[in-house]
């Protein structure tokens, strides 16, 4: 499926996972963190300029390659992969809807990795109904003072600019919010899945932001900003679910090769077989949906919007069904630390919440046919 090309940039990603991420990922895990050290060389690679056009030091790649890009991270570590999606969506929030000014001030530094951004939307009482966000933002003079928290900020913990919503004469506006003191960052701890991507709770008190750093317009943040980042963040999570279930379909077909039970390898159970089945053929009708998107994002289709509700819907729900058989298959070293098919059960279930619960999906998606 993939040409001469793209296939020579999976490995190239592969190598550097294998050098940079691979060894250190239970390390990262029990630390709940991964240094910057990572973060740089991410930028070296051009990995975290990936929707960042060429002249603004990204990579400009094609929404193949991205694809690609998470579904390889995602085979790696969930929680390193989660700064290609929520970087990603400032970057493009800034590309689309920022100025010539916000985009060479900031672009170049988010492509290198000189600094890192997160999304901060989502608060106590706006989780999916993201409209119903309280936080407040008060002009003053040149300025707007922003009070209020929100939660679940991934990269919150060390980002040093964050994509702030925030309502502002009763509608939403987008901020870019540089790291100061008066954001108070509250680490959080014993998170199911995800565990190093240094999740936070950010508060804001009487928080200043210069009104150059509004991004779009007054009162545009929800309906064209928060809703295009969220889009592209479905299209980075479906692949980052493909390259789950692709990896436990990979470790389990060698692992029943080897494994013997009742004097036989587990390759020749019928059981396991069914298993095994199951997990190939809904891992490649996967990828087969993420190729078609892809297609579909690349040429600018309109119905690309809603092919991306439906291809996570569709990833997020398979990626659960896969790593479930391939706990069973592994039996008691699957629910141990040190096989990662114990890792990729507990990451797998967040995918079904972040950028829009399955609920949520289904709600969207039934709307669109009925």
């Amino acid at each position: 499926m993939l040409d001469y090309a793209q296939m020579q940039y999976q490995q190239h990603i592969s190598k550097f996972l294998d050098v940079n991420v691979i060894p250190y990922v239970n390390k990262f895990e029990k630390e709940g963190s991964f240094d910057r050290e990572l973060i740089f060389k991410m930028g070296q690679e051009g990995f975290l300029g990936a929707n960042i056009p060429h002249k603004y030091g990204g990579s400009s790649l094609d929404m193949i390659q991205i694809g690609i890009l998470n579904e390889q991270f995602a085979r790696a570590s969930s929680s390193v992969r989660s700064i290609l999606t929520v970087h990603g969506m400032l970057g493009l929030a800034i590309l689309r809807w920022g100025n010539e000014i916000q985009r060479n001030k900031w672009l170049p530094k988010l492509s290198s990795g000189e600094i890192v951004g997160s999304f901060a939307l989502a608060e106590q009482e706006a989780g999916s109904d993201a409209g119903n966000i309280q936080m407040e933002a008060v002009k003053k003079d040149n300025h707007y003072i922003l009070n209020g928290k929100k939660i679940w900020v991934t990269m919150g913990e060390i980002a040093d600019l964050y994509l702030v919503f925030a309502k502002h004469n009763g509608n939403i506006t987008a901020f870019l919010v540089e790291k100061n003191s008066s954001v108070l960052v509250e680490s959080i701890d014993g998170l199911l899945g995800v565990r190093a991507s240094m999740i936070a709770n950010l508060t804001f008190r009487n928080c200043i932001v210069p009104e150059e750093n509004v991004l779009g317009i007054e009162g545009a943040g929800l309906k064209y900003v928060a809703a295009s980042c969220l889009d592209y963040g479905r299209y980075t999570i479906a692949w980052a679910c493909l390259g789950i279930s692709q990896a436990c379909v990979d470790l389990c077909i060698d692992y029943v090769k080897k494994r013997k039970q009742f004097g036989v390898p587990l390759s020749e159970q019928q059981l396991i077989q069914q298993m095994i089945t199951q997990m190939v053929i809904s891992t490649k009708a996967v990828r087969l949906y993420c190729h078609d998107i892809a297609r579909l994002r690349e040429k600018g289709e309109p119905e690309s919007i809603i092919e991306t509700w439906s291809a996570k819907y569709l990833a997020s729900k398979i990626v659960n069904e896969v790593v479930s058989k391939a706990v069973q298959i592994f039996g008691a070293n699957g629910c141990f630390e040190q096989y990662p098919i114990e890792r990729y059960f507990r990451d797998a279930k967040i995918h079904e919440i972040i950028e829009g619960t399955s609920q949520l999906h289904e709600i969207i998606i039934a709307g669109n046919y009925v």
